[in-house]
């Protein structure tokens, strides 16, 4: 049974690089870990890593293995809890498929990017929309940020995260906590 209706996806393809090109980045272990937690905080119901490569997918599931049914499951059963939430998929677009013939209904798709962009939902229209019960996808990009392809498929995109400087290159875990502590946090407002 879904909790959140809130789902989180990390891309590793397509997205750019520094001057812009569509590349595919490598999957790190703290990504793996950091982000299941933040995820699991804040009950996001599932946590998919996205990319192509078979090397990296295996890497993936190697670590995965080790957390939730190796020496890792025993060793920090907490670790283990979090990384229950983390499943592989070769595309974004069988994430979309995936969601949507568990749910019945496509996902809203919301990217998110350092720099702001057309078609923006304020944090407080999402989380007014999460309480209505609205099925949702969050789509965090890895290296530079999310491909236009990427962007382009999006319904909304949420505005960036960052200070009152001109400096904004957050870890995409950084981003990640801070968002869902947004959309899905304790708030007395």
């Amino acid at each position: 049974m879904s909790k959140t209706g809130v789902d989180i996806v990390l891309v590793h393809h397509p997205v750019i690089n520094k001057v812009g090109e569509t590349i595919g980045s490598a999957v790190t272990n703290l990504d793996l870990h950091d982000i299941a937690r933040a995820a699991k905080t804040f009950g996001v119901d599932n946590y998919y890593i996205v990319t192509p490569y078979t090397d990296q997918q295996e890497l993936v599931n190697e670590i995965l293995e080790h957390w939730k049914s190796g020496h890792g499951a025993t060793y920090n059963p907490a670790r283990k809890e979090a990384l229950e939430l983390v499943s592989m998929a070769e595309s974004l677009e069988a994430v979309i498929n995936r969601i949507t013939a568990m749910r019945g209904s496509k996902p809203l798709l919301l990217t998110t990017s350092a720099q702001r962009q057309d078609k923006s939902l304020s944090y407080k229209e999402v989380r007014g929309r999460i309480k209505e019960g609205e099925q949702m996808l969050l789509l965090f990009g890895t290296a530079h940020g999310l491909a236009p392809q990427v962007m382009d498929m999006a319904d909304y995109t949420l505005p960036p995260v960052g200070g009152d400087t001109d400096y904004n290159h957050l870890s995409v875990r950084s981003a990640v906590s801070i968002i869902l502590d947004r959309l899905l946090g304790n708030r007395e407002e």
